[in-house]
């Protein structure tokens, strides 16, 4: 990393850190380390304390930006695919479980009625929330954006592809992940550096704590449950119908045969259209033999459970990247009717991963990709890991 000023107005670290997603919220704990020494201010949509999961205390953006005295040097977008979330997807997603529901089925496929109600719930007119308008700040402060994804802004609609554009324009640093999203900045006149999600570093700054972590609790309980080791599996709700749950527990059942493995079902998110726990009770039902479903929501709890497994197989990127940063075999499950090459794991898995190692497959490939991750190399597995964190490491620059 570039040489850091020294200590003084505030930076701003803004991202969706204000809902329970793994990703999301492992993401600035990694941009406080590198920012060590600055005064930092953690942003989102929503007032939240998520500290009882493993995450931050969030402030609004908003409420930031109109409180007195000096403003921020920096604005940094900390991550995540935030190009292509819509106002109305940030604002379900901040609601609890029941009423995010009920919104649903109140305003249905309905877009202007949807934009209304969004509008209300975050009180911004953004179709990219996520995105900072360049207004909010005065010009001194520079706003930065970090590793951040966005493969499908191509196909979105045009007033949200037209605004996410002005907004990348007026920043004075763009950074991506992986270089689909690059492929679509660059056509439409953004220059953006490529650089590996943050989560990459995790192992390297937060290696040692959360191989302590896996001595207590419930990693410790998923340790001792599986003699030879366990797969820790994680899915969205999305894969919940009955024939895709089917499809996998069969994959799952030959992937355990194979290998000697124990099955450990976590949760890489609690907030709505994430992960459900009543899915993984039916997949639990159709599995030969019966997994540990891991409870804690606490992120590190989670780091801890994909550090020590033999492989990690799940529709979380995030997931994915951290099993990369230990150094383990990984493979991402592409969503039902998603073809896998389209998806975000994939497009980050063509830039960073190890020849030969699963991307994105569908449900029905879950088993043979799984015996294609545990042949690799740990030696080149470890190789990876370590170059990885080394990009990820000199790719946040402060101008």
């Amino acid at each position: 990393m570039s040489d850091l000023l020294p200590a003084g107005p505030p930076d701003v670290l803004f991202g969706a850190f204000d809902r329970h997603n793994f990703g999301d919220m492992l993401l600035p704990h990694v941009l406080d380390r590198l920012l060590a020494g600055r005064p930092l201010r953690h942003a989102g949509l929503a007032e939240r304390d998520l500290t009882p999961f493993g995450g931050h205390r969030v402030d609004t953006l908003a409420r930031i930006a109109a409180q007195p005295g000096p403003p921020p040097a920096h604005l940094i977008h900390v991550g995540g695919e935030i190009l292509c979330c819509e106002g109305w997807e940030a604002a379900v997603m901040l609601l609890p479980p029941v009423p995010a529901a009920q919104a649903a089925t109140k305003l249905g496929v309905h877009a202007e009625a949807r934009r209304a109600w969004a509008r209300a719930q975050l009180g911004t007119d953004a179709l990219a929330p996520y995105t900072a308008p360049p207004a909010l700040f005065p010009a001194s402060t520079a706003i930065l954006y970090h590793a951040i994804g966005g493969i499908d802004l191509d196909r979105r609609e045009a007033g949200l592809r037209a605004e996410v554009l002005d907004k990348l324009r007026a920043a004075a640093g763009v950074s991506v992940r992986d270089a689909r999203t690059r492929a679509i900045l660059a056509a439409n006149g953004i220059a953006a550096r490529l650089v590996p999600d943050a989560a990459a570093l995790v192992a390297a700054l937060f290696g040692d704590a959360i191989r302590q972590r896996a001595r207590r609790g419930e990693p410790a309980r998923a340790l001792a449950a599986f003699a030879h080791g366990y797969l820790a599996v994680q899915f969205s709700a999305d894969f919940g119908d009955d024939t895709t749950l089917d499809t996998l527990a069969a994959g799952l059942d030959r992937a355990a045969r194979a290998s000697g493995c124990g099955i450990v079902l976590f949760r890489a998110g609690a907030a709505p259209w994430h992960d459900d726990p009543r899915v993984y009770a039916r997949l639990a039902q159709r599995l030969s033999a019966p997994p540990l479903l891991l409870r804690s929501l606490d992120i590190w709890d989670i780091c801890a459970v994909i550090a020590h497994a033999r492989a990690y197989a799940g529709s979380s990127l995030h997931g994915r990247i951290v099993a990369m940063a230990f150094g383990l075999p990984r493979l991402n499950l592409a969503f039902p009717g998603q073809a896998p090459a389209a998806s975000k794991a994939a497009a980050f898995a063509e830039c960073w991963e190890s020849a030969g190692a699963p991307g994105a497959v569908t449900a029905a490939q879950l088993a043979e990709a799984v015996d294609q991750a545990l042949v690799l190399a740990p030696e080149r597995l470890a190789a990876v890991a370590r170059d990885l964190a080394a990009e990820a490491g000199d790719g946040l620059v402060l101008p």
